[in-house]
């Protein structure tokens, strides 16, 4: 039989006595360990003593190896009856194994949430800051979880548990540093600071980073016609503000929430649904589109929105497609950045597959342009087209001649395609969504932060952005 187990339930504040905390066995997790790309082991912890250590190397092993092919390993994989379930951070594996039958997706979900409780109490997530944090990281570990049951993912709620200080470890720079002209703008790594910052002495200036980022799902037909079109949307923020005060985020007055609501009405921002973070209050926000909180420590969502009515798509593609003979076909791919002329594009990654008959692929860019580049992979039968840079009104063509080994039938069309495209484009976000300021409230006492700075970013991003042909 197993000891009385005492402890303190942080989630409701009362006191447990027993062996277990009511979990169900099919919750439980038996290991979390943390490997390097090359395999070693950087962290391990073994909560319920029922696998060996040797499950790294098999992992490691199988990842790499899966089926014995020369092929990376699906996120969720069992061997000789252990579930292996991972997930890839910076070329870090997070991976934590069971032998019960427990959910892929509160595994999955657990694992994100642990690489963002890493990612704010050390700061940056990297290999070396792992190592150097190791003993923080341990300790959190044993909070997160207590004999394979999870416990709390809250780095709010985790600080009054965690007595370790974190050993800041900076981001390699570039020998070349551009010169700040600009005082009114501050790098995207100004975010790689540890949550403890905000309680020490030396812990720099106060300051609040908003990010609203927007991810976007585009399907286009043959002929460059919009099919289906949505955003997801996310306002993430992350707080460096001694003393915790209350703040005040306000959004566009003219927002309207569900799907019609609008009707066509001229500078109006009108999202389908919306959620927010549990420490939000609501009370100005139907009036006045004003969202109050205390922010917890951490990076944290404070909404999540969607929008799937009309807006103005930041690429076109129009792809033409031309059977030369009866073994070459020529397809020509044309992209049109339908941007403000002050925006660019960056990071443009377009892929395609040609059909599995294909021997050769010669691809063209056009005479004169750098910045871009073209591989074709012939093991996956994938062409890859890159643009490192692309500003707003701008077009590029990219001309690909592909000779077959058969020739090709009236189905030719379908093994080719779609065409799939990747960008990020900062300092847009084609919501219109904006943050018209964010206010902090003074305390009890009446009192400040002392000149706060308010960081506000917008990044677009691609999710799902294809043409079918």
């Amino acid at each position: 039989p197993q000891p009385l187990r005492q402890g303190n339930d942080r989630t409701t504040g009362r006191f447990w006595t027993g062996t277990s905390r009511h979990h169900s066995p099919a919750s439980m997790i038996s290991q979390i360990f943390l490997l390097s790309p090359r395999g070693d082991s950087i962290l391990h912890r073994d909560y319920r003593g029922e696998l060996d250590r040797a499950t790294c190397e098999v992992f490691f092993k199988n990842v790499k190896f899966y089926q014995g092919k020369h092929q990376e390993a699906p996120p969720i994989f069992n061997i000789d009856g252990v579930n292996y379930m991972y997930m890839k951070k910076n070329g870090i594996f997070f991976v934590l194994t069971t032998i019960k039958n427990i959910s892929p997706s509160l595994a999955m979900e657990f694992l994100l949430r642990i690489t963002k409780v890493f990612k704010d109490y050390c700061g940056i997530f990297s290999e070396e800051s792992i190592r150097s944090n190791f003993l923080l990281l341990y300790e959190l570990l044993d909070e997160i979880m207590d004999n394979g049951c999870i416990q709390g993912t809250s780095s709010d709620t985790l600080k009054s548990y965690i007595f370790n200080e974190p050993v800041v470890v900076e981001k390699k720079k570039m020998k070349f540093q551009l010169p700040k002209f600009n005082p009114k703008t501050t790098s995207s790594d100004a975010t790689n600071k540890p949550i403890s910052f905000k309680h020490s002495k030396n812990g720099g200036r106060d300051e609040i980073f908003v990010d609203i980022f927007e991810r976007i799902s585009i399907t286009f037909n043959s002929k460059g016609n919009l099919l289906h079109s949505a955003i997801d949307g996310t306002i993430q923020m992350k707080s460096y503000l001694s003393g915790n005060p209350d703040l005040k985020l306000a959004l566009n007055e003219e927002l309207t929430i569900g799907k019609g609501s609008s009707r066509g009405s001229f500078g109006v921002v009108e999202i389908d649904d919306c959620n927010f973070h549990e420490c939000v209050r609501l009370d100005d926000f139907e009036s006045q589109r004003i969202i109050s909180f205390t922010p917890p420590d951490g990076e944290f969502v404070v909404m999540n929105y969607r929008i799937t009515g009309d807006f103005r798509v930041p690429f076109r593609i129009f792809p033409f497609f031309e059977l030369s003979s009866p073994y070459k076909i020529e397809l020509i791919v044309k992209i049109r950045a339908d941007i403000p002329e002050n925006n660019s594009g960056t990071n443009i990654v377009v892929q395609f597959p040609v059909p599995k008959t294909t021997s050769s692929v010669s691809s063209t860019t056009g005479i004169g342009v750098t910045g871009q580049t073209t591989e074709y992979d012939s093991k996956k039968k994938n062409v890859t087209w890159k643009i490192k840079k692309m500003g707003g009104g701008t077009e590029h063509t990219l001309r690909t001649k592909i000779v077959l080994t058969k020739a090709h039938t009236s189905n030719v069309r379908k093994e080719i395609g779609p065409v799939s495209l990747q960008f990020e484009i900062p300092l847009f976000n084609p919501s219109n969504l904006q943050v018209r300021y964010l206010r902090i409230m003074p305390n009890s006492s009446g009192q400040t932060a002392n000149n706060p700075y308010r960081w506000v970013r917008y990044v677009t991003k691609s999710q799902s952005y294809v043409c079918r042909l």
